[in-house]
């Protein structure tokens, strides 16, 4: 265009076909700068949860009954549960802040709460009476460790079930053969040490592992049962002082979970109504469930 000046078409046929290919042209660029921008679907952040020992030779049980004697019926308070939101978390993992006392004289120690300044809860899961695929998918959905507490004649009729709870991060522990929850007062020595001898046999047998970790049944121990528990091999009896139950929270000291509480629940029929509470409890608290054989080193 330089120098000639006639680079446009004088003729208005010829100027009016140009401008109006210019025109067409710069509509579809203005149209296709005002398309809105394609975005990528919305995602959803996954929930982060903020996530005592005893040794002494004669302590009272979570029932608070003395250890000699047999089960008393528990004493807890009740606490309103709230519903629980439907969203996973992230596993977090800490550093153990507290150390398993030994085995001091032949006795095994009694752990009834870890004392701790993480915040962290200890989910234990007792028996194993009804097996149901919906306490399987419960555990590996919201990706709950836990410490299963398994007596050998509650379990015989389906042992594989309990194999999928060790694949999502569970771990099988002893609850002895039978579940006498008398057996601190009926047996003495040998008749315990067989007892929970025979579970050791029975979980290795079928999960590959010893258990190191034995709770009494119905909670109540002697020194008898833990220098048996000793001479078994494992490493402490673990108690507890909160408890998931009949589709709520019970507590045996306060009204909501704690740092380091041990949670006892059990595999019934309203184990889904159970996990929901102890879940509700456990986000409201803003606790971390990890499993106790790793907090404990004994995993």
């Amino acid at each position: 265009m330089c120098g000639n000046h006639s680079a446009v078409p004088n003729s208005t046929p010829a100027r009016r076909a140009v401008l109006g290919a210019f025109g067409a042209s710069l509509v579809a660029g203005l149209s296709a700068c005002a398309a809105p921008e394609s975005t990528a679907p919305e995602t959803t952040t996954p929930e982060l949860s903020p996530a005592s020992a005893s040794a002494s030779p004669e302590v009272p049980g979570p029932n608070g009954a003395l250890s000699v004697g047999g089960e008393v019926p528990p004493s807890y308070s009740a606490a309103p549960t709230p519903t629980p939101t439907a969203t996973k978390r992230i596993r977090r993992t800490f550093i153990p802040d507290y150390q398993l006392p030994p085995i001091v004289g032949g006795l095994a120690p009694v752990i009834t709460k870890i004392e701790t300044k993480h915040p962290v809860v200890f989910l234990t899961i007792d028996d194993g009476n009804i097996k149901t695929p919906e306490s399987v998918r419960l555990m590996t959905d919201y990706d709950y460790p836990a410490s299963l507490f398994l007596t050998r004649d509650t379990i015989a009729d389906n042992p594989a079930f309990f194999n999928a709870f060790k694949a999502q991060g569970s771990l099988v522990e002893n609850h002895t053969v039978t579940h006498n929850i008398n057996m601190v007062r009926q047996w003495g020595y040998q008749q315990q040490l067989n007892d929970i001898v025979g579970m050791q046999d029975y979980a290795f047998q079928h999960y590959g592992r010893r258990p190191t970790l034995f709770r009494p049944p119905g909670g109540a121990y002697s020194n008898v049962m833990r220098q048996a528990v000793a001479a078994a091999g494992m490493k402490a009896i673990i108690t507890w002082e909160a408890k998931a139950n009949a589709g709520k929270m019970d507590y045996q000291v306060g009204n909501s979970l704690r740092p380091g509480d041990i949670v006892l629940m059990h595999f019934r029929a309203e184990f889904a109504a159970d996990f929901a509470a102890f879940r509700a409890a456990q986000l409201a608290a803003g606790l971390e469930v990890v499993l106790l054989e790793d907090f404990l080193g004994v995993a």
